[in-house]
């Protein structure tokens, strides 16, 4: 839980990082945008003037500067048009056709827009005559207004990049944690399994008629069992082609055994056979845990344990389901989180524990199904054939 709040606040730091830095550079980008107009405009009064002193030059007129002002715009496009609105001719436009008047009628529709939008320079020529110098903003001034956003989508990939690295750190750790305790329990657990097999052994030799040594013999086995199971947590374990029908039924027959009588147990199956690939002992331990997590929603009053199997033609479905009190709305999305449980005394640790063995191990899926608060609760489990 620690891991997952570290990483919501990390996140709430990079997108807070994010924000400050695409309004900083927005800012900047509009001052910086609004200055390069105000100089672009300055540069086409200077163009227009030079445009009105070579129209009004006869052949005394020096005309180098005004024609190294004019030369000299080779980013900025113009069109300069007539007192009625005919393009007479035009500087660094892009034309899709070749033919001139082609060319001049587009001119003429692209300088009557500029003009609209107010990027137009009037030049008297004359008493009734005079043109128009019409402008449109520099491919430079055009991509810097996209320039922020650009900004945005880098930093947002990185934010990506971090955050999937975080998780991954996190998964890394927790996969540890579940190995380096599962190896610890599996050694914790076999020293005094092996002396109390040993000392049932020793029991049966002394007292073969007793009724109740078998009876400590199974529960010594069950405790293997868990042992065996956690020590195929910390490894890749084998799959083999198991019916899952017999192995549903064993277990709710361990299971009507240790729960209180007011308790029923059943089981259906849609098929006499519904093999799957699966390691039995681990498979086993899920079902065995989402069945102690019903009878413990029924909180060992009445209620039903329903065990269904659903034979596919490509998977198997298992549903546990239970008539106990059921899960709230907003605690669905936590019951496999670590640590997470409503119970008083618990771990939060057996539906985690479920659900890696079932998508990690069996590349199976498991959810909650349904659920509703006073009425009971639905576990599905899904595995590929």
């Amino acid at each position: 839980m620690k891991w997952t709040e570290q990483i919501r606040k990390v996140e709430f730091l990079l997108m807070l990082a994010a924000v400050v830095f695409v309004a900083g550079s927005l800012i900047f980008t509009h001052y910086f945008t609004l200055a390069l107009q105000r100089e672009e405009h300055s540069r086409m009064e200077v163009w227009a003037e030079a445009m009105r002193s070579l129209s009004q030059a006869d052949e005394n007129t020096n005309l180098s500067l005004v024609l190294k002002v004019l030369n000299e715009n080779n980013t900025i496009p113009v069109v300069v048009m007539d007192g009625n609105g005919n393009a007479q001719t035009y500087r660094n436009l892009t034309m899709r056709s070749c033919s001139r008047a082609d060319s001049l009628r587009y001119a003429s529709r692209l300088g009557q827009r500029l003009k609209a939008r107010g990027h137009a320079i009037k030049i008297a020529l004359a008493p009734n005559d005079f043109i128009y110098v019409c402008f449109d903003d520099s491919i430079l001034l055009k991509r810097l207004v996209y320039y922020p956003w650009l900004q945005l989508g880098v930093l947002l990939v990185f934010i990506a990049i971090l955050v999937f690295a975080l998780l991954a750190a996190k998964r890394a750790e927790q996969n540890r944690v579940w190995v380096g305790l599962s190896k610890e329990t599996a050694h914790q657990l076999g020293t005094p399994i092996s002396s109390l097999m040993a000392w049932v052994e020793v029991l049966k030799s002394e007292y073969p008629d007793d009724n109740l040594i078998p009876e400590l013999d199974k529960d010594i086995q069950r405790l293997q069992l868990v042992s065996d199971r956690f020590s195929k947590i910390g490894s890749t374990p084998e799959l083999t082609p198991t019916d899952i029908v017999p192995l549903i039924e064993r277990v709710a027959g361990y299971m009507q055994r240790r729960v209180s009588h007011s308790v029923n147990v059943l089981t259906s199956s849609t098929s006499p056979q519904a093999i799957a690939n699966i390691n039995a002992n681990l498979f086993e331990w899920v079902v065995e845990n989402l069945c102690k997590n019903a009878v413990d929603a029924m909180g060992g009053g009445p209620g039903t344990l329903t065990l269904r199997v659903f034979d596919f033609p490509d998977m198997v479905a298992i549903e546990v389901a239970d008539t106990g009190k059921g899960i709230r709305k907003k605690d669905l999305r936590n019951v496999f989180k670590p640590g997470f449980t409503t119970k008083k005394r618990g771990w939060g640790l057996g539906l985690s524990l479920a659900k890696r063995i079932v998508e990690e191990y069996h590349k199976g899926r498991i959810w909650v199904k349904s659920s509703e608060v006073g009425k009971g609760t639905t576990f599905r489990i899904e595995l590929r054939k």
